[in-house]
């Protein structure tokens, strides 16, 4: 009974942190641009 709404509000629902930093480093060119990115995250880039 409550499985289309499930999937509705998992369909809605915005990506988490996590979710959205790690697209971010699969998103990476190469070595050097995945090291780039590790220290954005790391500096805080998707925080706040």
């Amino acid at each position: 009974m409550f499985e289309p709404i499930r999937k509705i509000a998992r369909a809605l629902r915005a990506p988490s942190r996590a979710e959205r930093e790690m697209a971010y480093l699969n998103d990476a060119r190469d070595c050097v641009d995945l090291e780039y990115r590790q220290r954005q995250i790391d500096r805080g880039l998707f925080r706040g």
